[in-house]
């Protein structure tokens, strides 16, 4: 099962995912029986409704919970469920909530001259990256030390030239803040990409450039964003994906 653990004085959520299976076009599920996937929260903003969407664009209804969550539109969560039923009122499924993790969900910023020492660049191993509706996963490691959290981001590099190779060029960036530790620890964070969309075309290219922790060199990944479509490249990951809380970072 998934389970969450303290290491010190900060929470490390860490989940292992066991026993999981796919859902089927069967009513009948047991209470017993759980998923656990990368969603993003959607609210209805004349009420306090809420509900989620996958990363393979389904759609699930709360019909009941074993938590209290106060939801924001638009956060990535990390959910574990029980499916109540199949499609109903509009949704893919009926849910019970047996557990929320939000996952640090941001937006890109732009490297200056003036915010440039905050951001940092310290080397980070990046496990996995992929899109899934709308936003960039990044499962990454790093190397905290248990002093403060460290600052993650993703920045468009306003200090340097464009290519003009018809990429977007963006920078995963690591604030370390001097920790000397060689202990990585696992993270997981969102970037929505929302705003790269435009009407002239169904897709971008990004090229996101990352100091690599093992070799120590500037690593390019490029990726390509499908708007037109929503996207569900790969986000059967989140099913073995390993969380650290954000308490870590920010």
């Amino acid at each position: 099962m998934k389970r969450k653990f303290i290491l010190g004085m900060i929470t490390l959520a860490m989940f292992v995912a066991i026993g999981l299976q796919s859902c089927d076009d069967s009513d009948d599920y047991s209470l017993g029986d759980f998923w656990v996937d990368i969603a993003t929260v959607e609210t209805d903003n004349n009420s306090s409704a809420y509900w989620f969407i996958l990363d393979d664009g389904s759609t699930l209804w709360p019909a009941a919970s074993d938590i209290q969550y106060l939801p924001e539109k638009g956060q990535r969560i990390l959910l574990n469920y029980s499916i109540l039923s199949d499609q109903k009122d509009g949704f893919d499924h009926y849910i019970r909530i047996n557990y929320i993790w939000d996952i640090l969900t941001k937006k890109t910023i732009v490297l200056t001259a003036t915010n440039a020492d905050s951001i940092g660049n310290d080397p980070v191993k990046i496990n996995d990256m992929w899109i899934g509706n709308h936003y960039l996963n990044v499962d990454f490691s790093f190397n905290y030390g248990g002093i403060r959290p460290h600052a993650i981001n993703l920045v468009e590099n306003s200090l340097i030239p464009d290519p003009q190779d018809g990429k977007i060029h963006l920078e995963f960036r690591h604030n370390a803040y001097g920790s000397t530790s060689n202990r990585l620890y696992d993270g997981l964070v969102c970037f929505d990409l929302k705003p790269y969309q435009n009407n002239s075309t169904d897709s971008v290219t990004f090229a996101i450039k990352v100091l690599d922790w093992n070799t120590g060199d500037d690593v390019t990944y490029d990726i390509v964003y499908k708007y037109g479509e929503n996207s569900t490249e790969n986000a059967t990951k989140s099913k073995n994906t390993l969380v650290v809380s954000s308490f870590e970072f920010y």
